[in-house]
């Protein structure tokens, strides 16, 4: 069959799109995206600018409160497309809605021909600057999004995840007085499980607990955020609140006893879960067997990049998996929520903590993290 009547053949089998698909793929996908996207500009533009997230409650943990986060947005433009992007900076981190601006003013993208350059992209920006985790997430986020646009595609979706296995998302109950706990306890009720904030003292964390458990008998995930010392002390926690329907722990002790969690985590009924211990990939090594799993947050690991890659290595360590978040927008919950179908517990819930999102993305549905086909990051901005 020669060339022009094999084609003449496709044409008429409706199959000349198909055939074009296998041999040029880009090329089909730039002529169909043409038809529905106006023409821009082909160079990468990233802008930003500060946005404070307003707690509806006074947030507090074991050494510290706070009623407001710093947050940068970020946008990454192309070819009339954007790509939305978020920084969140709880004061431990170190980062600031100053420093932010600062590390996003030396980043270049003009100098990269297309946002589908990822890898290379995302190296240059982690090779500006030592830390800047949060700075460099934005840009991560806003990059994932853009691409994911161009494609019409979920990252969910490109992960080749399954939405359906996506966990419960927890809703965090802060440190407080016990009139306090219980309404917020109550305002958790459409949620399967409830995070609770505790590490302060023995009379406070065990309020906490048994005020939640005066209203309800909901799941509990306890986060100690490095608040028990001693091991023994912790250990004695852990099995108390084994008998209250707590179902894991985050970071019990200090990051920085590496042995003593191990050895908690060896005698512990309740699976231990790196959080502070866990910022990066390369922290991994050292936790496999201290700690049963760990907590991924896209701000302390650079963004959904990275995020894929402690997915995997976990996984190969037979480490267990979580989804975290700090108090952010439902940008940056959105972002996080694609790698959720691989977890199993999730925290998502920092959007719903505060006041004033300027985002609509990631649902929960009778507190299931529930993923949409929108593509990118699933996000569209209010």
């Amino acid at each position: 069959m020669t060339v022009t009547s094999r084609r003449n053949f496709l044409k008429s089998a409706g199959l000349i799109t198909a055939a074009a698909a296998i041999m040029n793929p880009f090329e089909l996908f730039s002529q169909n995206r043409e038809k529905t996207v106006k023409s821009g500009s082909k160079k990468m533009v990233l802008t930003f600018r500060p946005y404070d997230a307003q707690m509806r409650h006074v947030f507090t943990i074991a050494n510290s409160s706070r009623t407001t986060t710093q947050l940068v947005l970020t946008e990454i433009e192309w070819d009339g497309y954007v790509g939305y992007g978020e920084a969140a900076m709880p004061p431990y981190l170190g980062e600031t809605q100053a420093s932010v601006i600062e590390f996003l003013k030396k980043v270049d993208l003009s100098r990269f021909s297309s946002p589908f350059e990822i890898q290379d992209i995302l190296a240059y920006v982690d090779a500006i600057s030592i830390n800047n985790t949060a700075a460099k997430a934005a840009v991560d986020i806003a990059l994932h999004d853009l691409v994911g646009k161009i494609m019409g595609q979920p990252w969910w979706k490109i992960w080749g995840f399954n939405p359906a296995t996506a966990p419960n998302t927890s809703f965090t109950v802060g440190l407080d007085t016990e009139e306090v706990v219980k309404e917020k306890t109550r305002e958790a009720s459409p949620y399967k499980v409830i995070k609770v904030k505790l590490g302060r003292d023995e009379k406070t964390d065990k309020m906490m607990i048994n005020t939640i458990r005066s209203v309800t008998d909901t799941i509990i995930c306890v986060d100690a955020n490095q608040g028990w010392k001693d091991k023994h002390y912790a250990l004695d926690m852990i099995n108390w609140l084994n008998e209250k329907n707590v179902n894991m722990i985050e970071q019990p002790m200090p990051k920085l006893l590496l042995d003593e969690t191990a050895w908690v985590t060896q005698n512990s009924p309740l699976p231990i879960i790196a959080d502070e211990a866990c910022q990066r990939l390369t922290d991994i090594y050292k936790l496999k067997g201290a700690y049963s799993g760990i907590n991924i947050k896209l701000m302390k690991c650079t963004g959904m990049r990275e995020a894929r890659e402690m997915v995997s290595l976990a996984k190969a360590f037979n480490m267990r998996l979580m989804i975290g978040c700090m108090t952010e927008t439902s940008c940056a919950i959105s972002a996080a929520a694609q790698l959720a179908p691989e977890m199993e517990w999730a925290d998502l819930d920092g959007n719903l903590l505060i006041s004033n999102d300027v985002f609509s993305g990631m649902q929960v549905v009778n507190g299931k993290v529930t993923l949409s086909d929108k593509p990118g990051i699933g996000v569209i901005k209010l």
